[in-house]
């Protein structure tokens, strides 16, 4: 349906939104499947001649069978998308992901290039394809730069990358990767609204420069507060005496880094991103007044490499920055759903990317602006239902794995990605502003130069640090 207006002259119902961003996965892989029960969906027909790139002779299909691990992780950086996208075929659109997968890892063999054209079939993502089958499914939701994780983030929490599409291969140059511009989480300030960032090791949402100030750092919380505060909305605080209030906005950051990473990333377990998003409906569901009065936004910021049949349509640049990209273009349809009580069993299909989200939330609580493409992009808002609908419409639970899926052995440990790669230049720069004592310092650089491992677990470390740094800070204030 085309988003209308059926609660714009109404009281706004929604008083809690939750976003939980995952990683690096197009619309077709991951949601494509629900066709076969939502037929409104423009994703996989069944039964339908299936879709396909060529490539050196031989013809990869779209099926089913993705992997739940795929240490090939493919490109997404905005050369090799634009590859994808057909731009130097001269032929059908989108015709060029096999091509950009084989020509990133030629040591594959013919078969194993048609990876990135494979989805999961219905069901083996328990948690995503039980939302989409109950709630609203947005099958127009765009990437919004054809780029890759850092870019669209950035785009996702403030509506611009000032220019920047590069990520940092080793050390962050901070006269390229200096985010200044103000953010959702800034606008939210200036118009008193509660928020807080669930983490769970090291949050991207520090890229944002202004995060950096006590008063903010004081609103990262790791992601076991999330489930302790969802439970304790609407009741009485023994210790204050006080009725626990969850923030207004919650954004949700994954684990991006081994072990434990459930962000969806490629060389991740898939299931681990299904058993965040479950555990996170899980826990506002269970909770009756904090869902009475939540939307949870479950989207992905890019699409990390995977076949989507639908071709990125044209987008109004943020503002004059364009050092290494116009951003003129929309990137790869990504998954995008809306669940709530509010939220119909319904498809949208307006075309929207992620400021649509910032858009939205500027329009709902009279938030100051966030640049000229988040001004101009449609919102979801007319789509959500005036009255919620009945308990028993919605599941009282989902599951993370699906029954009789036999658990996989992890891969070996593999070199960081270039994601994990950027996390640990990020925490270089944050240590070197912690202020802490040099022989943790040097300790750390050490660690950091005997494996993979070692940088995780020394970024971790240092991101750990700088937030406590940040919230004792802001309690000296108080």
């Amino acid at each position: 349906m085309a988003a209308g207006d059926q609660v714009a002259a109404t009281a706004d119902p929604i008083r809690h939104v939750i976003v939980l961003a995952l990683e690096n996965r197009s619309f077709d892989h991951m949601l494509g499947a629900c066709q076969a029960v939502k037929n409104d969906i423009d994703g996989i027909p069944p039964g339908a001649p299936p879709r396909s790139n060529s490539f050196d002779g031989n013809s990869h299909n779209q099926e089913p069978g993705a992997a739940r691990i795929l240490v090939e992780d493919p490109r997404h950086e905005t050369p090799h998308v634009l590859v994808q996208l057909g731009a130097d075929l001269g032929g059908a659109p989108n015709g060029g992901f096999v091509k950009d997968y084989a020509g990133a890892y030629p040591i594959l063999v013919p078969a194993a290039r048609g990876e990135v054209m494979r989805y999961h079939a219905l069901d083996t993502l328990p948690a995503l394809h039980a939302l989409a089958k109950s709630f609203t499914v947005c099958d127009r939701w765009f990437a919004s730069v054809p780029g890759p994780t850092w870019t669209n983030r950035l785009f996702l929490m403030s509506g611009t990358a000032l220019g920047r599409v590069n990520m940092p291969g080793g050390l962050l140059d901070l006269n390229l990767h200096w985010y200044d511009q103000p953010s959702v989480f800034d606008r939210l300030n200036e118009a008193g609204r509660d928020w807080a960032v669930y983490h769970g090791d090291t949050p991207l949402s520090l890229l944002l420069t202004r995060q950096w100030e006590p008063q903010n750092l004081a609103r990262y919380r790791p992601m076991g507060r999330f489930f302790a505060d969802a439970a304790a909305h609407g009741r009485p605080d023994l210790a204050t005496g006080r009725t626990a209030d969850f923030p207004a906005f919650a954004f949700i950051e994954p684990a991006y880094l081994d072990p434990g990473a459930n962000d969806d990333h490629p060389s991740h377990d898939v299931l681990a991103g299904e058993a965040l998003i479950a555990s996170v409906y899980n826990a506002i569901r269970g909770n009756e007044r904090l869902w009475n009065e939540s939307l949870l936004v479950v989207l992905f910021d890019e699409h990390g490499g995977f076949y989507d049949h639908v071709s990125p349509p044209p987008a109004l640049p943020p503002d004059h920055h364009q050092e290494e990209y116009t951003f003129d273009r929309l990137g790869v349809r990504v998954p995008a759903l809306l669940v709530s009580p509010y939220a119909p069993n319904s498809v949208i299909h307006d075309e929207m990317d992620h400021t649509s989200l910032l858009k939205y939330l500027i329009d709902k609580w009279g938030l100051g602006p966030l640049g000229d493409r988040t001004a101009q992009a449609k919102t979801f808002r007319g789509a959500l239902l005036a009255k919620a609908r009945g308990s028993d419409d919605t599941p009282a639970a989902i599951a993370a794995v699906p029954q009789g899926m036999a658990p996989v052995s992890p891969p070996p440990r593999q070199p960081l990605n270039d994601h994990q790669t950027a996390l640990v230049a990020l925490s270089h720069v944050l240590e070197s502003m912690a202020d802490e004592d040099s022989a943790v310092i040097a300790a750390r650089s050490r660690q950091v130069l005997t494996g993979p491992q070692s940088k995780i677990d020394v970024a971790v470390d240092r991101v750990e640090a700088f937030l406590s740094r940040g919230a004792a800070m802001a309690l000296k204030k108080v």
